[in-house]
């Protein structure tokens, strides 16, 4: 495609700009600017698609210059297009028809995570690490886990072939699956906490605020309920991107008592400016409580922390929160197209904006830090100073660990994945990583040639590329004689990271016996954040002395 020189491109961009200054100007010459620019800029798309001297797609020219118009605005308000807008839909919906398949990239393969139980594909024998080689006779080389993932949605009651190739089996594998409609679940996991001391914690894990989230988590609550009466629970919402604004009120309803502001949201417009209260008897309404967050929990996970937080209700532990402290609405536009346009901001009950930093992305937010005395001071129900900023604060910071070279570069070449299809193929059953496990596993990244760059191998690297043939020849033995010490560095990580990289290889292997729940437990006992907050929860002194209540 032939690139518009900038000249050009900002003449185009010039209406469309002029249009978000409108704003600004008295509201009885907003017409008059909107019919004005609107004319400006489409003689000027009409002559540059026509005349400029090189072709131009007209419609590349025109995105062009619409998503530059949004830019220039906050990095949510975007142009969606009919993709996008359904997925917008399942979100909305909270349904789709599908086969049952959670799909992912493994080394430039898409392979099966997992298979939803229950659906086509689960009940056809379909397993997780499977993978795909074509869908419907289209070849699954160079497809995105987006382009799968659409190929296998479609209507109700059609069909789709797949052929996969599975460890272990020499021919490939053929299955026919119906598509079925697909609930989306939000709450991923839920269970009891085992802790010396208590077994009565309960546990949710809340992936998404789409439609019936609180109805989810009021069912396993109730749930655990019914088999023994809850202690206290733990509301994970680590990494939970949000969603629905009504699902994150009627969540924080399922702990507060009714006729109390959770969230309240002020715009430009008239029907911006709202307050939402609880209104339903709630779930759980006096027992000990903590929310879990981290920079991965934004927008509707970032009302609910506020208001448990600001409500005295709880207490949240973690990291600080990503701080999407803005309201977007979907207006649909022709041609199966839509715009998702910010409208509003909301306001935790104490009156603090989660918002307070104008539109920091993904990622400049780690690097924002603004001192308390920088920021504006609110105060609780019970008069604990919270503040402003770009997320929630959390009452307990608990970091979680950053991972090294070697267990990221395991990570990202599926050394845990594929080891632990080869182990499913030839084990009967799993329950807990032996010493001759894991040197199988060992055995297994020596055959495959595994190595991950230290800090020391980088340097290296980066010197000897610098070398001529000459001088590398002339000092090949002391080269091979700081090789020597690299790999040891090398073999001395694995070692110091020996702990951790049993724990994720426990849960991938365990995960191919007992599904998902399996992987979910084995992850929890090593959790450093859930462990942290059990010490609160079995500790009702070091609780509330935390949430100043005599």
């Amino acid at each position: 495609m032939i690139r518009v020189p900038r000249f050009w491109l900002t003449t185009v961009l010039f209406g469309l700009t002029a249009i978000v200054l409108i704003g600004f100007i008295s509201s009885s010459d907003r017409y008059f600017y909107i019919k004005k620019n609107f004319t400006i800029f489409s003689e000027v798309y009409e002559e540059v698609s026509e005349s400029y001297v090189s072709e131009v797609d007209p419609q590349t020219l025109m995105r062009n210059g619409i998503n530059a118009m949004l830019e220039s605005l906050d990095p949510y308000t975007v142009l969606v297009d009919e993709t996008e807008s359904r997925r917008m839909d399942e979100m909305t919906t909270g349904q789709y028809a599908g086969v049952g398949l959670e799909i992912g990239a493994r080394n430039g393969k898409l392979v099966v995570i997992a298979p939803i139980e229950g659906y086509s594909a689960h009940r056809k024998g379909i397993r997780a690490g499977d993978i795909i080689v074509e869908i419907d006779g289209l070849s699954a080389e160079g497809m995105s886990s987006d382009d799968l993932q659409g190929l296998l949605r479609g209507e109700p009651d059609t069909t789709v072939e797949l052929i996969v190739e599975r460890y272990g089996i020499d021919q490939q594998l053929e299955f026919e699956l119906t598509r079925e409609t697909i609930e989306v679940t939000n709450v991923k996991y839920s269970g009891f906490l085992e802790h010396e001391g208590s077994e009565r914690i309960g546990y949710i894990v809340l992936n998404r605020f789409a439609q019936n989230a609180a109805e989810e988590i009021r069912d396993a609550i109730n749930d655990m309920q019914e088999e023994q009466e809850l202690d206290g629970l733990v509301l994970d919402l680590r990494n939970n991107p949000g969603g629905l604004l009504n699902e994150a009120v009627n969540v924080v309803d399922l702990f507060v008592e009714p006729g109390v502001e959770i969230v309240s949201t002020q715009g430009r417009g008239a029907n911006d400016d709202s307050s939402y209260e609880s209104s339903d008897v709630p779930v759980f309404a006096d027992k000990p409580l903590v929310v879990l967050q981290n920079s991965g929990s934004a927008s509707a996970s970032e009302i609910v922390t506020g208001a448990i937080q600001d409500l005295d209700r709880g207490l949240v532990f973690g990291e600080r929160s990503f701080g999407k402290g803005l309201v977007q609405i979907i207006r649909p536009l022709s041609y199966n197209m839509a715009l998702k346009i910010t409208t509003s901001k909301y306001y935790t009950p104490s009156g603090r904006s989660i918002q307070s930093l104008e539109f920091v992305d993904e990622e400049d937010s780690e690097q924002a830090d603004i001192q308390d005395e920088d920021r504006n001071p609110f105060e609780t129900r019970s008069g604990r100073t919270v503040y402003e900023s770009i997320g929630i604060e959390p009452d307990i910071k608990v970091e979680e660990p950053e991972e090294s070279m070697v267990e990221l570069t395991l990570l990202q070449e599926s050394r845990y994945f594929f080891f632990a299809n080869q182990f499913y193929s030839e084990n009967e059953e799993y329950t807990t990583l032996s010493d001759d496990i894991f040197s199988e596993f060992k055995d297994y990244l020596e055959e495959e040639g595994f190595t991950f760059q230290t800090r020391g191998q980088k340097h290296y690297d980066e010197f000897v590329s610098k070398l001529d043939d000459q001088v590398t020849e002339r000092a090949s033995v002391e080269l091979a004689s700081l090789e020597a010490v690299i790999s040891e560095e090398q073999e001395k990580q694995f070692d110091e990271r020996k702990e951790a990289i049993q724990a994720r290889l426990h849960e991938e292997l365990i995960s191919r016996f007992d599904g998902e729940d399996g992987r979910m437990k084995a992850a929890i006992e090593t959790d450093r954040v859930i462990n942290t907050t059990l010490e609160y929860l079995t500790d009702l002194e070091k609780y509330y002395q935390l949430l100043e209540v005599e």
